[in-house]
């Protein structure tokens, strides 16, 4: 990692770290930041134990750990697609994972466990279908993303068909977690979130030297020494698992897999794919807009998901803006 990328890395887990204090010191019980250091150093009282450890940190961690998942699948899809718009977001996979949590909350009726792996193998189900029907003699990262385009609008339809037809304290308790929250996850939460990416992690970085060669184009890839094919099929499930595991944990939480990458990478100036910059950058991302959602709407009960589109939104617009096709039609 060069000097400047891990210097962003650090100033981000120095913003998480900085936002999570004054996160965990907000709320109806109002804890200052230096009680809350001594709080999560063992320190504090019976109350601030209370408020910061048991109510507000599992909120925290989600948020840094959904949002660093997000971060690194963006960055993979980008990459690979070689475009600004080919993250989950756009491409499919992120509603592949709404998918298969949906049909276990409106058909099954399934548990937070059931809910986690329907969302894993929706996601995964539909990276093979995207990429199946992308090749053609390989996959070129355009063709990716106009499959992916089709296939998520395939998908928004399918689930618009299960929510009409479901019953109404179904949809209530879907519509909740189809907007993307960290209300009510408590550290039952947390753990199995933590053992994900501890699996999902190494196995990101483990790719990232062929994300890299990769981007220099198939035939430099080949030259090099790079099983194109195989290596991208690998990217391509590893990314989608990092999607996955974030959305079944806290829904589909919009754009952060697509602005992540791109700020991370305007802050580093650095070449490839930045997959760490991205996971902090995500992190950064949703504990912020989460804060913010939370002192908007007076209360917890605002999803996090409703900040990071209207954040994602005003960014997707000044994307379109400055690329070549937006400059032409101006």
């Amino acid at each position: 990692m060069k000097a400047r990328s891990f210097g962003v890395c650090v100033a981000l887990l120095a913003a998480i770290l900085v936002v999570g204090v004054i996160a965990l010191g907000t709320g109806s019980i109002s804890v200052a930041p230096l009680d809350v250091v001594r709080t999560l150093l063992g320190n504090g009282s019976r109350l601030t134990d209370f408020a910061v450890l048991d109510l507000r940190l599992p909120r925290v961690l989600l948020g840094v750990l959904v949002g660093a998942a997000l971060g690194m699948s963006g960055a993979i899809f980008q990459s690979l697609s070689r475009n600004p718009l080919g993250s989950p977001d756009i491409i499919g996979f992120n509603y592949g994972a709404t998918t298969g949590g949906l049909l276990v909350i409106l058909v099954f009726g399934g548990n937070v466990l059931a809910i986690s792996f329907g969302a894993l193998a929706g996601g995964l189900v539909t990276a093979i279908a995207v990429y199946a029907l992308a090749w053609q003699r390989g996959v070129r990262g355009t063709r990716l993303v106009l499959v992916g385009i089709g296939i998520s609008a395939i998908l928004q339809a399918v689930n618009f068909y299960l929510i009409v037809n479901a019953q109404i304290a179904d949809v209530s308790r879907a519509t909740v977690w189809l907007t993307g929250s960290l209300n009510n996850l408590g550290w039952e939460h947390v753990w199995p979130m933590v053992i994900a990416m501890v699996v999902v992690v190494p196995a990101v970085l483990a790719g990232v030297r062929w994300l890299d060669i990769l981007e220099m184009g198939d035939d430099a890839a080949a030259a090099l020494g790079v099983r194109v094919e195989p290596s991208r099929l690998y990217l391509i499930v590893v990314g989608t698992l990092a999607c996955a595991i974030a959305t079944a944990t806290a829904g589909p939480i919009a754009f952060v897999a697509l602005t992540a990458p791109q700020l991370a990478k305007r802050l580093t100036r650095a070449p490839g794919a930045g997959v760490l910059p991205a996971a902090w950058m995500g992190g950064f991302l949703v504990l912020a807009a989460d804060y913010v959602a939370q002192r908007v709407a007076g209360s917890a009960t605002l999803p996090v998901g409703v900040a990071t589109a209207a954040i994602g939104g005003v960014y997707l617009a000044w994307l379109l803006r400055r690329s070549p096709m937006g400059a032409r039609a101006r």
